[in-house]
């Protein structure tokens, strides 16, 4: 299904009203970006501690609507929401619709961790480092669950379990994957 997107700059203090509005009005979805996003300004956030909703000075709001959406309508019924709201530097455009669960498979390459791990989607040929005859090879899809390898703790957790290999003190231990997604970490324990 298209979607017409509906694009803003806002300051933080002024976020929440335009949220608010965008939401009453029946936004699908509402995303905040950093507004100086890929420049010098741009500012990383982190995971905020309990009770804090940190967010840049300066934010770029998108909000997506139906594509049969009328755009005036849309900005009539925004300014009588909130009319103290400054909605004359919105912009529309039409968003096509795509398999984005999907959609970032194309970029995903096969990834090793320490010295034999490797996480190999399934629709790729093995590296040739990877066809070695002692490599640890997890293949999956990365796309149906959490857990390919990408996120920073499970990309050590990889590296620490394929070092315990190495040494010989994983073999005959245990090993829980605590988390909520693929798996990977239990299948490369086993793997390794």
């Amino acid at each position: 299904m298209p979607f017409l997107e509906l694009t803003l700059r806002c300051t933080e203090a002024t976020q929440p009203r335009y949220e608010n509005a965008l939401d009453d009005v029946g936004a699908l979805a509402v995303t905040m970006l950093d507004a100086d996003a890929d420049t010098s300004n741009e500012r990383a956030i982190l995971e905020p501690g309990v009770g804090e909703t940190p967010l840049w000075n300066e934010l770029t709001l998108s909000a997506l609507f139906p594509a049969d959406t009328n755009a005036l309508a849309l900005l009539a019924a925004l300014e009588s929401f909130d009319p103290g709201l400054e909605w004359t530097q919105a912009s529309f455009r039409a968003v096509q619709d795509e398999d984005w669960e999907r959609a970032w498979l194309d970029q995903f390459q096969p990834m090793q961790f320490g010295q034999r791990t490797w996480i190999v989607p399934w629709n790729h040929e093995l590296p040739e480092a990877a066809q070695a005859a002692d490599a640890a090879i997890v293949r999956l899809d990365p796309g149906l669950a959490f857990g390919s390898g990408t996120h920073p703790t499970t990309a050590l957790c990889l590296r620490w379990l394929d070092q315990l290999s190495a040494e010989g003190k994983l073999a005959g231990n245990t090993v829980l994957d605590f988390g909520c997604g693929s798996g990977i970490l239990a299948l490369a324990a086993l793997k390794l």
